[in-house]
């Protein structure tokens, strides 16, 4: 599993000009799904996330979690984040699960991530043409990926 993480001050996700999801200050995950992935992959991103030090604490260093701003957060399937692109311009997408994996995945995910944040959140519709609107704070994007734990 790959996610991109943003810290934004807020956040929405638009399908067919509704609005879907809105959150404040918080975070934005954009979460690819590879075939082999699996619950272990799960817990472990859903931990290391929820426990990233990104948020400022009072002397405007980055200490504090989402846990420890009490932030909100936005779940997004997002399989162009295993695109390939060794050969050619056309990126390739083999590594990201089809649908038949990636969903029930992906809901795992957004059950373990509101556990461990203790509260709901927001999400996409996988599938769906989305529109995402974010106001990056900081700017703070992180990329943590279960196959390089770094």
């Amino acid at each position: 599993m790959r996610a991109v993480v943003q810290r934004v001050s807020e956040a929405s996700v638009t399908v067919e000009q509704k609005v879907i999801s809105t959150i404040n200050k918080g975070l934005l995950i954009l979460v690819g799904i590879e075939n082999e992935d699996n619950q272990e992959d799960i817990e472990w991103l859903s931990g290391k996330i929820t426990r990233l030090r990104i948020f400022e604490d009072e002397n405007g260093v980055m200490n504090k979690s989402v846990l420890d701003v009490d932030g909100e957060a936005i779940v997004v399937s997002q399989f162009t984040l295993h695109a390939s692109t060794k050969k050619g311009n056309r990126p390739s997408y083999i590594k990201a699960a089809k649908p038949d994996i990636a969903v029930p995945m992906y809901e795992n995910f957004i059950k373990q991530f509101e556990k461990d944040l203790g509260k709901k959140v927001g999400t996409g519709i996988f599938g769906a043409d989305m529109k995402i609107s974010l106001l990056n704070d900081g700017p703070v994007t992180i990329i943590v990926d279960t196959k390089s734990k770094e």
